[in-house]
C-alpha cells in the first residue's frame, strides 16, 4: 500500500512528497526523492510532470528535470485505455538503439570538450593573459570561470553514463 509518510523530509524539502498534486509516494520514494532532489541542486520543492518525471528550480535559476524510480504519482497508475496505440517491439528497439547511439555521442563529445576544459585550467594556475597581469579580478574571474566548465562537464558526463546504465 502506498500512503504518505508522516515521517519528516529533509527540511529543504518538507512536504515534497505528499504535496504535490496527485501524487503521493512510498517512504523509500520520498527518501529516493529528496536525494535525487538535493543532487540535482533543486532549490523549490520537485513537481511532479508525468508518472516518475519530476522539474524544479536549481539555485542558478535552470531548470532541472529528473525520474525517481519508484516515486509514481497516484495519477500515473491509471490503466492504458483499450485503444491506445502500442509500439511494436522492433521499433521500440530501433528507437532504444538509436537513443543508446546519440546519448554514447554526447558522452564522446562532452568527454573532449571535459579535457580541453581541464587543458585551459591546468592545475589551476594557467598563465596570465596580458591584460590579466595588471588586473587580478580579471585572473580570478577567468579561472572561476574555467573551474565551472570542468565541473559543469564532469557532471554532464555522470548523468550521461546514469542514462546509458539505465537503459541497458
Amino acid at each position: 500500500m502506498i500512503r504518505c509518510s508522516s515521517r519528516p523530509a529533509p527540511a529543504r524539502f518538507a512536504g515534497i512528497a505528499c504535496g504535490l498534486a496527485f501524487a503521493c509516494i512510498a517512504p523509500a520514494a520520498q527518501a529516493a526523492l529528496a536525494d535525487r532532489a538535493s543532487d540535482a541542486g533543486c532549490s523549490s520543492k520537485p513537481a511532479l510532470v508525468e508518472g516518475s518525471m519530476y522539474k524544479c528550480t536549481t539555485r542558478s535559476g535552470n531548470i532541472a528535470y529528473f525520474n525517481v524510480p519508484g516515486a509514481v504519482g497516484a495519477a500515473a497508475r491509471t490503466p492504458t485505455p483499450a485503444g491506445f496505440p502500442k509500439v511494436e517491439a522492433g521499433t521500440q528497439k530501433g528507437r532504444d538503439t538509436l537513443r543508446n547511439k546519440v546519448l554514447n555521442d554526447e558522452l564522446a563529445t562532452e568527454e573532449k570538450l571535459l579535457s580541453e576544459a581541464r587543458a585551459a585550467y591546468g592545475d589551476g594556475t594557467p598563465p596570465p593573459l596580458p591584460d590579466e597581469k595588471a588586473n587580478a579580478q580579471k585572473y580570478a574571474d577567468r579561472l572561476a570561470r574555467l573551474r565551472q566548465a570542468v565541473a559543469l562537464h564532469e557532471r554532464n558526463i555522470e548523468a550521461l553514463k546514469r542514462e546509458l546504465a539505465a537503459s541497458r
